[in-house]
């Protein structure tokens, strides 16, 4: 039976915020869980389980949550596709990114974009989102 750590352990909740931010910074881009474990000093397996520990769900868990809430943002006010949106937040399987977004959000990416939209209200043409975030590449 594992224990869970100690509130005045603040080194431990150090480590872990540092963690979870460069999550939340960098949600776009393909992360490693060994590298972010090495970011808060802890090996993969025990950086896992202490995050899990303390944040009550998995890195991967986490990340996918958080990745998820982007599109739903995006696809509230974005006239990017839902293809599109799935690589933007950091996805790299259209069927992964649809079959995560029906387990949190209850329904697929478009119908979520259907019902966020009924209202009529104005969206953000995606070349600007794209252009914010970085999605035009120079080549």
């Amino acid at each position: 039976m594992g224990t869970a750590p100690s509130a005045l352990d603040t080194e431990l909740l150090r480590r872990m915020r540092v963690a979870r931010d460069a999550m939340d910074r960098e949600w776009g881009e393909p992360l490693d869980v060994a590298a972010v474990a090495a970011r808060a000093g802890y090996s993969r397996y025990h950086f896992v389980r202490l995050f899990s520990e303390v944040y009550g769900e998995t890195p991967g868990a986490y990340l996918a949550r958080r990745r998820i809430e982007r599109a739903q943002d995006l696809l509230r006010n974005a006239t990017l596709t839902v293809t599109e949106i799935c690589m933007l937040v950091g996805f790299t399987s259209l069927g992964t990114f649809c079959t995560r977004f029906k387990q949190q959000a209850g329904m697929t990416p478009t119908e979520f974009r259907r019902h966020a939209r009924a209202d009529g209200s104005s969206v953000i043409p995606g070349c600007f989102v794209l252009l914010w975030a970085g999605g035009f590449r120079k080549g």
